[in-house]
């Protein structure tokens, strides 16, 4: 059996209705009476969004195509060791929110990497005329050790961002431009022995690569810009809620053409892909407990303590 992916009308509607959304919440926030008429409105949308869109914001912030395209394909290829990522969660998403986040909350600030000098209320209340102090959140990094890890910080940051957006921007540009033919005996199959899996490039869209690269970075860059933090935000909201209905209708419409969940548990294991925990503390191996539990905590740390796309929304 041969299976094509190609999209179809429907799929290319959904598809513009998806870009189209995004930038009208951009403009809404750019044109309304709620638009953007200062900077902290703009960089931090006046600091009174509630915890909810925040939260979804800030899940989406890195749940980019990298993720969602490439560990179902880690996980395929390789099997499921790599679930003991989720295990670094616990103490890489406390640690944040325990001891990062409460400092970066009462000196309300905008980024780490920022260099001018203001003043503000005792305690960290600008809004306090009373009693003015030096702004020590325009200069985190400086401030806190010197001018040299500042610069060092920033320049790091630039070239960590433009390597990743260049990523996250490819790999769905990318998935829309290429898609996979699967010949007969794929893994759909029950057998005990592995079947061979050859795949080759078709034209799943009528998109061109790069094309299709600068339409996604024009929409991002439209609302950004027009709506500020706050129409971010909001289409975080809305493409987090699409990216996790179109993981579930994965889930669901998969198991159930190929006879549910037990089916797909019991070919899993016949192929080999359910992994069971590996302790060996040889850092050469491709996965172990140690890489992905301990070494994933510090990776949990960098992106949601200090990273600056979470930093400003706390």
């Amino acid at each position: 059996d041969t299976l094509t992916m190609e999209f179809t009308a429907i799929d290319y509607g959904i598809f513009a209705l998806l870009l189209v959304l995004s930038s009208a919440i951009g403009l809404f926030y750019a044109l309304s009476g709620d638009r953007q008429r200062t900077v902290q409105e703009f960089l931090l949308a006046n600091r009174d969004m509630g915890c909810l869109p925040v939260a979804l914001s800030l899940l989406a912030s890195f749940q980019s195509a990298v993720a969602i395209l490439g560990v179902p394909a880690e996980i395929f290829r390789f099997g499921t060791e790599y679930w003991f990522l989720g295990c670094s969660y616990f103490l890489g998403l406390l640690i944040p929110a325990h001891i990062f986040i409460p400092v970066f909350y009462r000196l309300r600030i905008t980024s780490t990497y920022e260099v001018s000098r203001g003043t503000r209320g005792a305690q960290g209340d600008h809004r306090d005329p009373a009693v003015r102090c030096p702004d020590l959140s325009l200069q985190y990094l400086e401030l806190r050790f010197n001018k040299t890890v500042r610069v060092f910080g920033t320049i790091t940051f630039i070239f960590q961002m433009v390597i990743y957006m260049g990523v996250v921007l490819y790999a769905p540009a990318l998935a829309l431009n290429a898609g996979t033919v699967r010949t007969a005996g794929g893994p759909c199959q029950e057998a005990a022995a592995p079947h061979p899996l050859t795949s080759s490039a078709l034209p799943v869209t009528g998109f061109d690569l790069w094309s299709a690269v600068l339409t996604m970075g024009l929409v991002c860059t439209l609302y950004t810009t027009l709506g500020g933090l706050k129409a971010v935000i909001w289409t975080d909201v809305f493409q987090t809620l699409v990216m996790l209905a179109g993981q579930v209708a994965v889930i669901v419409v998969g198991a159930w053409r190929v006879g549910g969940m037990a089916r797909v548990w019991r070919v899993a294991e016949q192929e080999g892909k359910i992994s069971g925990i590996d302790l060996d503390p040889n850092p050469l191996e491709r996965h172990t407990f140690w890489s992905l539990a301990v070494g994933g905590i510090f990776m949990m740390l960098s992106l949601y303590g200090v990273n600056q796309a979470q930093v400003q929304r706390y």
